[in-house]
């Protein structure tokens, strides 16, 4: 079935679909022998499709996988030392790309997929995805605490945290569990929040993205999302286009 060139190319893992955009413009991408243009569709299975002169492959099995990382393992494609990556806890033939990495003491949900394009849509920081964690700190933070932390703080790099969702859970013999709701990602963002405050974090457990949870999967253990929670991802990835669309008309 023919689809728009920069999609098919996306799909063979060449990039997000804005660089593949910008492979048909240079005029590196060939149809048949034929230099493409943008907005021109393509069958991988009867057309031949050359990018730089090299006979792209024919694009995988899109596979969305949700994945509980444990503590310790790497949020990364390479080894260092004797740490374990993701990778090495998923047993696919398909390369994948990592949406919402993790760091190493951080566990909980994320997600892999082969799809460029939903990878880009979902991690681009513009679209300011909720991600959910549940977080346990070293003791109880008061109303004016919590209050700060909603409202935003400054993290070490000079940047002002946007404002979050927080609020206490219900938990037994008062234990300082927090649910937190993000809209940035920022570099071990809840950690540093939490430092502003004077807290430790002894655990960090990211247990939504998105519209995706992480649900009864245990440390270590994996899933292929469901045909409803991938047309979720596709859905929330029509908003972003949507939203980007109505964000360029405005500045017009």
């Amino acid at each position: 079935m023919s689809e728009r060139l920069q999609k098919v190319l996306a799909q063979t893992g060449l990039g997000s679909r804005r660089s593949c955009e910008t492979f048909i413009r240079a005029g590196r991408v060939t149809v048949n022998g034929h230099v493409a243009t943008l907005g021109m569709k393509a069958d991988p299975a009867v057309d031949e499709i050359r990018v730089d002169g090299k006979l792209i492959e024919t694009p995988e099995k899109l596979v969305y996988i949700a994945l509980y990382k444990p503590t310790g393992v790497l949020s990364s494609n390479r080894s260092q030392g004797r740490k374990p990556t993701v990778f090495e806890l998923v047993d696919i033939s398909q390369r994948t790309f990592i949406i919402g990495r993790l760091d190493l003491n951080s566990e909980g949900l994320m997600i892999l997929t082969n799809d460029g394009v939903i990878t880009h849509r979902l991690m681009h920081p513009r679209y300011e995805h909720e991600k959910e964690y549940r977080v346990l700190l070293d003791r109880m933070p008061d109303k004016g605490q919590l209050s700060n932390l909603s409202k935003g703080v400054m993290l070490p790099e000079g940047v002002k945290s946007l404002p979050a969702r927080i609020w206490r859970e219900d938990s037994p013999a008062n234990i300082p569990w927090l649910r937190i709701i993000l809209r940035q990602g920022r570099k071990r963002q809840i950690r540093e929040m939490m430092r502003t405050q004077k807290f430790k974090v002894r655990r960090l457990i990211r247990i939504r993205i998105g519209p995706i949870k992480l649900g009864n999967l245990q440390p270590g253990m994996w899933r292929y999302l469901s045909d409803t929670e991938r047309k979720k991802l596709q859905h929330l990835s029509t908003e972003n286009r949507n939203l980007k669309r109505r964000s360029k008309k405005s500045r017009r």
